[in-house]
């Protein structure tokens, strides 16, 4: 599923354990604080991949995540706009 220009995808990391990770579609890293990061784990075990999504969707939206969606910053872009 895709929210907020991010690809969601859901796994079960043990039983009944479902986490969330999010990724670019276009398959571009995001940067964050001049880190790149090609998947960004949702750090919450749930019991059901609804919830896990419900959760990444949540923390897109918490951490205003969407500006990092759709266009990749240089590490320059991210420093000089710090």
């Amino acid at each position: 599923m895709t929210y907020e220009g991010f690809a969601i995808e859901c796994y079960q990391a043990g039983r009944g354990l479902w986490h969330a990770r999010l990724r670019r579609p276009d398959g571009q890293p995001v940067i964050l604080g001049g880190v790149a990061f090609s998947t960004i784990e949702i750090g919450f075990a749930w019991p059901d991949p609804e919830s896990a999504a419900a959760d990444a969707k949540n923390q897109i939206d918490r951490l205003k995540l969407k500006r990092f969606a759709t266009t990749a910053r240089t590490l320059h872009e991210e420093l000089t706009a710090a």
